[in-house]
């Protein structure tokens, strides 16, 4: 049997982060995505264990400031880009200045320079797996996700999807549906 699950990252993360600093007794609070306070000087061992526990889920702890502003500006696309509460009229570099409190050109030469890739590419990417979610999911129309990920058209959104996919969104939908069929007479 075969199912298709949803999921919120910010969630997801957070609440291992939450049961994992619980499991090594550390006091803490998080004070926004991929931000955590110790309220308490941890002690060497605890932190190792702390880290070697959340590594298997892809979760590292940042040390160096400029990977943790690259880090934090990864996490703002992806909430920007994922969060149904997030204005879609609101230009990229107002809302990544404006929650990282730096000038957008500072944010995008250290991200290139660190990434080897630009802000606005690595968008592009966090919206077309967005819109592969979405397809999954089978919740709006190309039209409605095209409106929804602020693109001037379907057409747009569909150039963006084939030059990241090698497909069209059409095509992956296709694929979905055909899946979904094969799945669904070998259960029968």
């Amino acid at each position: 049997m075969k199912v298709f699950v949803k999921f919120d990252l910010n969630t997801t993360c957070k609440k291992i982060l939450e049961e994992k600093l619980d499991e090594c007794l550390i006091k803490f609070r998080t004070l926004g995505f991929g931000e955590v306070e110790f309220l308490e000087k941890v002690p060497e061992e605890k932190l190792k264990l702390f880290t070697e526990s959340i590594r298997p889920y892809g979760i590292e702890i940042v040390e160096n400031q400029k990977t943790v502003l690259i880090q934090k500006i990864k996490d703002t696309i992806v909430d920007m880009v994922f969060n149904e509460d997030t204005d879609v009229n609101v230009k990229s570099s107002v809302y990544l200045s404006e929650k990282l409190n730096h000038s957008y050109g500072y944010l995008s030469n250290l991200f290139s320079e660190i990434t080897y890739t630009s802000i606005e590419n690595f968008i592009i990417l966090q919206k077309i797996e967005y819109t592969k979610q979405l397809i999954i999911n089978n919740q709006l129309s190309l039209t409605e996700i095209a409106f929804k990920l602020n693109y001037s058209s379907v057409a747009h959104l569909s150039t963006q999807f084939k030059n990241t996919t090698g497909i069209t969104p059409s095509t992956f939908q296709r694929i979905i549906k055909r899946r979904r069929e094969i799945a669904s007479k070998n259960i029968n």
